[in-house]
């Protein structure tokens, strides 16, 4: 069982009670009642405690969390803590990822994860990865004003009745494919469902409001929230009616609540009003259908299908067009029902409509927010139509009006060629369409972060004809790129780009993925096209989910209807638009690029059609009147915002004598130099290689652009920079790096004297360092920082090591971090530092061999130092005498206890307890009280636990990390 396995089977006891056999008295034998563990209701009925640096013991390793959360004696919350200006990201990299392999007992019962340094914090569930974790900017109402603080977090997740509802009602778990993961809701999900549930105990005529949040930010998981909360907390047999209007978005939106395990009895999708009336009368959770089931005759009223008060409609985008002539039959059919919209678009001027059916916003988080608090990327715009020279012909409202229903009849497709007439052949005329493919393979094959990406298309026909001369550009590509690597001569630098780029040419897979239409075959044979090979692909292959993950091939798909609503992708960073849109279809469309993904910057929208001023028509006016932003902004703000992140850091670098102009001309001269002064202390270091590693996130976003040469060999210079000081705290790989720098600058920098290119530097050993040699080179060197940097690396390298064989060695530990510490803060200067550092290696390298000057080998000496630090005062004769207590100990014990898998068995975990117990009974001095001895029985238990795995492994033999 996996840890978020063990978590859900926890979460479920948690939330349903626990079920015991108790005796029966009245009846005799037993029965089984049903214990709660929370009161869910009575927050102050619970027992709340918060416990601060808590050591807790794993079979092999104990660990002490910052802070843990108990309710009721269960630790539901976690909480890491970094120092200021230390990332927040390293309490998530290194805490709470140790500590789910060392204590993952921990973990059963934790509801939430919270990480902070004072200035960010974070909150994330136990499987999410670091992008999902979440700032929680307002605590009680989204009127507030938005505030990152320790303080917002922590008042708005813990306070005793908001960490009961974030526990019951807003952590679900979600299954596919085998692999389990647990969602926590964000803060906009936690507060716009509230507002929801108390606007649905409000509602007297039906009316619940609009569900306003922007696409990508969690709208389906906010409907499945809502629904199981309304269960769970308001009286009621409830039956909820979730409408869609595509068969598609009908399948995924059923995924979503089957696979959070909401939807439990199976797909109840009903095929007509009839079967709709049969489900109402039922006894069902949930009703799938389509909103097309309540259409009717022209002039006749529909009829009512069910007079229960406690059924809850929710529909999905409830406002698009064909909403206007059925909204009104959904009322009548279900006359005592509540209507609750989920929208991830704003109701326009002119739908009036929705507002009759639903009501008004009942909760709105708009594009803005959304991308500041980090819910989705950034979209940016790049329009290639004038590039191109490529103009599309005017179109009207009819027509967009037969464009948007081509997507939803596949008859209409006949139609909206035969009513564009001229129109539609100046759109998909085959030089126009050549260029346009021409164009998508440049700009696919140029971007630097290479996420998926979706070609639209006006109809299925001309995605057909897109994916047929994509393919023909990128075989010509293909070739011209075998050839550029068969010319003699060729440079390294050039030949690796052109490997590269053959490698994607070759390995790239794509695919037209449309919706099946009667009479296809003939009608795109007589267009002198062959449907049947990309139909199978779509029957026979799971394309779906091979386009969501990241490390499969398939990563341009060619669409013009499919994938381009309820469809998430969150790789998918590009979007090929050459499709006339508007409105809501538009909006939706562009949110394919932006879910949150690894380091995806931001989605770009290409766009081939002049949909910019159909968006900005679209949000000209919002319904209720509030001003809309645009959900892009054009890609020119991408390149300023690189321009000035490059003159920030350039900036900074001038602040610590670091001219990036001179590096980026004569790195020969200056290079080494450079990276001696940014690795000064770990603030500067830490302050460039942070903002390095945002200049190198937009620059890869930016590409291609023309600006790119320009920008270029600044980027690059900073990228080396920061590839030498990670370097440096590796010092066995500085030369495989070092090597890649030289080759980005042509050859002209240089590791350090006589180190050459290609040769691996040695590891050295703090044992064999001639500390004299080293003092004397140190007062001569002119990358002095560089040096210390290299022998503090090698110091924690030799520290992890002998802590690691020996715990009572973490006095070392903490004298090298508080000499790191003070020099950081500036009060050591470079030489004080190196100095100490010598001498913390000798005394190192004394350490290292004690154990001979005691007359021990190492494990013995580590079993010596826990029965002695802290211990007694001990004569010579006493100390003796421990000594060999603790080579009896050792050899009795990985002869005679320490069986295979002992630690897996309580029995032979008993034995060696027992052992241990009897050896210091025996052998221990009488000046050892029983609370000491206690002590010292458990330490080494522990020690025994944690450095001997097996009989013939342990972390002495070499055989155990």
């Amino acid at each position: 069982m996996s840890l978020v396995e063990a978590n859900r089977e926890i979460d479920g006891l948690l939330k349903q009670g626990v079920k015991v056999k108790t005796p029966d008295r009245d009846r005799g034998g037993q029965k089984t009642d049903v214990v709660a563990v929370v009161d869910w209701s009575n927050p102050e009925r619970n027992d709340f405690f918060l416990t601060s640096q808590l050591w807790v013991s794993g079979e092999l390793y104990t660990k002490r969390p910052d802070v843990v959360g108990f309710v009721n004696g269960l630790p539901l919350v976690l909480i890491e803590f970094k120092k200021p200006g230390v990332n927040v990201r390293e309490a998530y990299d290194k805490n709470l990822a140790d500590y789910k392999d060392t204590i993952p007992q921990l973990f059963h019962y934790n509801a939430f994860l919270l990480v902070s340094n004072g200035t960010q914090s974070k909150l994330g569930s136990l499987s999410a990865k670091w992008e999902h974790f979440s700032n929680w900017k307002k605590i009680e109402s989204e009127e507030e004003v938005a505030t990152v603080s320790l303080d917002s977090i922590l008042r708005g997740t813990c306070e005793k009745s908001r960490l009961l509802d974030l526990v019951e009602n807003f952590t679900r778990f979600s299954e596919s494919k085998g692999a389990v993961g647990k969602i926590v809701a964000r803060n906009h999900q936690f507060l716009g469902v509230n507002k929801a549930v108390t606007a649905l105990q409000n509602s007297e005529d039906g009316r619940v409001g609009v569900f306003w949040h922007t696409q990508g930010s969690g709208k389906s998981y906010s409907m499945v929230f809502f629904a199981e909360k309304v269960f769970r907390k308001l009286k009621g047999n409830w039956t909820f009616v979730v409408i869609t209007d595509r068969t598609e978005l009908d399948d995924q939106i059923y995924r979503t609540f089957s696979t959070c395990g909401a939807a439990t009895e199976g797909h109840c999708q009903a095929t007509s009003s009839s079967h709709l009336r049969e489900l109402l009368a039922e006894d069902h959770r949930y009703v799938f259908t389509l909103i097309h089931k309540f259409r009717t005759e022209p002039g006749t009223l529909h009829p009512v299908l069910s007079e229960r008060d406690d059924i809850i409609v929710l529909t999905d985008e409830a406002h698009r067009s064909q909403y206007d002539t059925l909204a009104m039959n959904m009322r009548t059919a279900l006359p005592n029902a509540k209507f609750l919209a989920f929208t991830g678009t704003p109701l326009i001027v002119g739908e009036e409509r929705t507002r009759e059916v639903f009501g008004d916003y009942v909760s709105v988080y708009d594009f803005k927010q959304s991308v500041d608090d980090g819910a989705t990327v950034p979209l940016f715009y790049e329009n290639r139509t004038p590039e191109l020279g490529i103009t599309t012909p005017e179109l009207n409202s009819e027509i967009y009006q037969v464009i948007d229903d081509a997507g939803l009849d596949d008859q209409q497709e006949e139609k909206l060629e035969q009513v564009l007439g001229k129109r539609y052949h100046l759109i998909t005329r085959d030089d126009r369409l050549d260029t346009v493919a021409k164009d998508i393979v440049h700009h696919f094959l140029n971007r630097g972060y290479q996420g998926k990406a979706m070609v639209v298309s006006i109809d299925k026909l001309t995605a057909l004809k897109m994916y047929s001369k994509v393919q023909a550009e990128w075989k010509t590509e293909t070739k011209r790129v075998i050839a550029a690597l068969e010319r003699p001569g060729i440079g390294g630098n050039e030949r690796d780009a052109l490997q590269t780029r053959l490698s994607l040419l070759m390995d790239t897979d794509m695919a037209v993925v449309v919706s099946p239409g009667q009479n296809e075959i003939q009608m795109a044979k007589a267009k002198g096209f062959d449907i049947l090979p990309h139909r199978e692909r779509m029957v026979k292959e799971d394309l779906e989910t091979k386009f969501r993950d990241p490390d499969d091939p398939f990563r341009l798909v060619f669409v013009c209807a499919m994938w381009l609503t309820g469809f998430d992708a969150p790789s998918c960073s590009t979007l090929y638009l050459d499709k006339p849109m508007r409105g809501h279809t538009l909006m939706q469309t562009i949110a394919r690029a932006n879910r949150v993904f690894g380091d995806k910057v931001n989605g770009l929208i290409v766009d081939y059609s002049n949909v910019f001023q159909e968006l900005e028509r679209a949000l000209a006016i919002y319904g209720s009147g509030q001003a809309g932003e645009l959900p892009v902004k054009d890609k020119t703000e991408l390149v300023n915002a690189l321009r000035i992140a490059i003159e920030q850091i350039s900036a900074y670098c001038q602040r610590h004598d670091v001219d990036l102009k001179r590096v980026e001309t004569e790195p020969k001269s200056h290079f080494l130099t450079a990276v001696d002064h940014l690795a000064r202390n770990d603030a500067i270091k830490d302050d460039f290689l942070g903002q390095a590693n945002d200049i190198n996130r937009l620059y890869k976003a930016v590409m291609p652009d023309p600006i790119i040469p320009e920008l270029a060999p600044r980027c690059q210079v900073i990228q080396e920079l920061a590839n030498a000081l990670r370097a440096l705290k590796e010092p066995a790989d500085i030369a495989d790096v070092l090597e890649e720098i030289e080759k980005a600058l042509d050859g002209a920098i240089v590791a350090e004297p006589g180190l050459g290119p290609g040769e691996i530097a040695a590891t050295l050993d703090l044992s064999k360092i001639d500390f004299e040699v080293l003092n004397k080179k140190f007062s001569k060197s002119k990358t002095k920082n560089t040096e210390a940097q290299k022998l503090r690396t090698l110091i924690e390298q030799k520290l992890n090591n002998l802590i690691r064989l020996n715990a009572s060695r973490h006095n070392f530990l903490e004298r090298f971090q508080k000499l790191i510490e003070e020099y950081n803060k500036g009060a050591k200067s470079i030489e004080l530092l190196f100095e100490e550092l010598v001498a913390l290696s000798k005394d190192l390298t004394e350490e290292e061999n004690r154990h001979m000057r005691e007359n021990l080998i190492e494990e013995e000496l580590a079993v010596f130092d826990i029965l002695t630090r802290p211990g007694p005062e001990l004569d010579p004769k006493e100390t003796d005498t421990i000594k060999t207590v603790c080579r009896d100990m050792v050899a009795k014990l990985k002869t005679e206890k320490l069986v295979l898998d002992w630690r897996k068995r309580r029995t032979t975990r008993a034995s060696v307890r027992v052992a241990i117990e009897k050896m210091l009974d025996d052998g221990l001095p009488e000046k050892y009280t029983v609370d000491l001895f206690e002590q010292k029985c458990g330490a080494l238990f522990q020690h025994m636990l944690e450095k001997y795995p097996q009989p013939d492994r342990n972390v002495y033999s070499g055989d155990v990390a």
